[in-house]
Parts: C-alpha cells; structure tokens; sequence
C-alpha cells in the first residue's frame, strides 16, 4: 500500500493537574499510539493537543518535546466546555504517514478517557 496521510487519536485523564503527571500520562499515551501503530518520529506531520479547562498547570506538548519529539509541530488549544464531559482530560490528534489502512489504525484512550470513543476500531 502507497503512503497516505492519516489521523491517529488518542486521550488520557490526570488524577492531578501537575507539570508531573500530565508529563507521565501524556508520555504514555504517545508512547502507546506510536508503538501500536509501528510509527517513528520521522512519519509525524503533526500533533495538536486539547486541554479541558481544569488543566492548566503545563502544555501537553511540553511532554511531547522531552521525549525527542520537539522537532515534530506541536499545538495546544482549550477542549470545549460540555456539561457532562469527561474532567482533566487531555485529548491529541496525530497527523502522520503510514503504509497502513484506516481499518489498520489503532486509536489508543487510556486512563479515565477509555470510554469516550467505544465506536473506534482497538
């Protein structure tokens, strides 16, 4: 299969709005969509990052760059305010090349972000 550009998604929850454990869980969850989905830095277009407003100690993208991928483009922005939505949720949409198909894409939810997108192929 030819390369083609596709969006991986992904988010996580802090039990704790902390420079340290929005740097652990956001790690993680990059981790985990880049292992999953056999992914380098080099295949990385993109990564924009979306906070609740209950996070506001550090930028996402903060955890992204001290794991080497600073010279990936990185953008935080503020995650809509829904009654009922899931709190100290962190959301992130990677745009990356890939050899695989849609159907090939794992979408990785960790934490208390699990249940948000049931729908999605593991």
């Amino acid at each position: 299969m030819p390369l083609s550009v596709r969006a991986i998604r992904g988010a996580t929850t802090v039990d704790q709005d902390t420079p340290e454990q929005i740097g652990e869980r956001v790690v993680a969850l990059l981790r985990q969509i880049l292992d999953r989905n056999g992914l380098a830095e080099d295949d990385i277009i993109s990564i924009l990052f979306t906070a609740t407003e209950d996070i506001a100690s550090t930028f996402p993208a903060t955890a992204a760059r001290s794991m080497g991928l600073g010279a990936v483009p990185l953008i935080c922005a503020r995650e809509l305010s829904i009654v009922g939505s899931v709190s100290r949720c962190i959301r992130v949409m990677l745009h990356v090349t890939t050899e695989r198909s849609r159907d090939e894409i794992h979408h990785v939810y960790l934490e208390g972000a699990q249940g948000l997108r049931d729908d999605l192929p593991d």
